[in-house]
C-alpha cells in the first residue's frame, strides 16, 4: 500500500475515534427530543433558530460525552461493553480527548449565546456539568440511585428546545422533561441487569449489583407502570390529543409487557431486548407528540 493510502487510512481511523467520543447515537436521541421541544411551542421557530439550537445543543452534548470517555477510561477497560472505547484503549490520548471535549463544549455554548439565547445556553451548560461531572464523577460511584438522580441532566433536552424558541419556561416543556426523567431508570436498569457482572467487576454500585437482579426487575416493572401514567399527562392538560393518547398507551403497554416478561418469564437476552425497545419507545413517543401537535381536531 502506498504511503499516501496509509496516511489516508490512518486519518480515517483517527476521525472515527474522535467521532466515537461524542456518542453519536445518544446525541441523536437527545437532538430528536430537543427539536420536538422546539416545534411544540406556540410560535413556529425560524430555520436559523432550529439550526443554531440543534448545532449548539449537539456540540455541547458531544462534548459532555467526550468528557465522560476521559473520566471513565479506567472503568471502561474493565467492562466488555466499553473496553473498546478510544480513550480506554489509548487510541486517543487523554489530553487531546479532553481538549476536543472542551472545544466542542465551548463552541456549542458560544453558538447558543450568540445565535439563540442566554437561558438556553446556561441550561445546556448546567446539563453538561450535571452529566459529565455530577453524575460521572460522583453519583455513578456513590449510590445505586445514581441513574435516578443523574437522569435529570439527560431529561433536559425538550426544555432546551422549548426555551431556544420561546426564551422562557413552560409547564408543557416540564412535562416532557418528566417523561424522560421517568423513562431513564427502567431504560438503564434493563441494561444494568444484562451487564450486571461488568458493573460488579468495575465496582460501580448499580442497582443490580447492590440490591440484586430480582429487586431491579421489580423496579423496572414499577417504573414502566409509572411511566405509563406520566405519559398520560400531556393529554390530561390538553397539550396533546386522542392520537397521542392512543399511541402513547400502545407504546407504554408494550414497554410494560417487556418489563413483565423480564420479571416473570425472562430469557437470556430479555434484559437487552427490553433495553433496546426502550430506545425505540422514547423515539417514537416524541415523534408521536410532534405529529399529534399538527393534527387539527376541529
Amino acid at each position: 500500500m502506498a504511503r499516501s493510502e496509509l496516511l489516508s487510512a490512518h486519518r480515517t481511523l483517527v476521525w472515527r475515534d474522535y467521532f466515537a467520543l461524542t456518542k453519536p447515537k445518544v446525541v441523536a436521541l437527545i437532538l430528536l427530543t430537543a427539536v420536538v421541544g422546539m416545534f411544540l411551542t406556540e410560535a413556529l421557530p425560524s430555520a436559523l433558530t432550529v439550526l443554531a439550537s440543534t448545532l449548539g445543543i449537539g456540540l455541547m452534548a458531544g462534548g459532555a460525552a467526550a468528557i465522560n470517555h476521559v473520566l471513565d477510561r479506567r472503568i471502561d477497560l474493565k467492562m466488555a461493553r466499553t473496553h473498546h472505547r478510544p480513550v480506554a484503549q489509548g487510541r486517543v490520548a487523554t489530553g487531546p480527548a479532553l481538549a476536543f471535549a472542551l472545544a466542542l463544549s465551548a463552541s456549542g455554548l458560544a453558538v447558543l449565546l450568540v445565535l439563540v439565547n442566554a437561558l438556553t445556553a446556561w441550561l445546556t451548560l448546567a446539563s453538561l456539568l450535571g452529566y459529565a461531572v455530577v453524575y460521572t464523577v460522583w453519583l455513578k460511584r456513590a449510590t445505586p440511585q445514581n441513574i435516578v438522580i443523574g437522569g435529570l441532566a439527560g431529561a433536559m433536552p425538550p426544555l432546551l428546545g422549548w426555551t431556544a424558541v420561546s426564551g422562557e419556561f413552560h409547564g408543557h416543556a416540564l412535562l416532557l422533561v418528566m417523561i424522560i426523567f421517568t423513562w431513564t431508570p427502567p431504560h438503564f436498569w434493563a441494561l444494568a441487569i444484562h451487564r450486571r457482572d461488568d458493573y460488579a467487576k468495575a465496582e460501580i454500585p448499580m442497582l443490580p449489583v447492590t440490591h440484586g437482579i430480582e429487586f431491579t426487575k421489580t423496579c423496572v416493572l414499577l417504573y414502566t407502570l409509572l411511566l405509563t401514567l406520566v405519559c398520560l399527562l400531556p393529554w390530561v392538560v390538553s397539550m396533546s390529543g386522542p392520537a397521542y393518547l392512543l399511541g402513547s398507551l400502545a407504546l407504554n403497554l408494550r414497554f410494560v409487557q417487556w418489563a413483565w416478561r423480564l420479571k416473570f418469564r425472562p430469557g437470556p437476552q430479555t434484559a437487552l431486548q427490553c433495553f433496546r425497545f426502550s430506545i425505540s419507545h422514547l423515539m417514537w413517543l416524541f415523534v408521536l407528540i410532534l405529529a399529534d401537535h399538527w393534527i387539527d381536531y376541529g
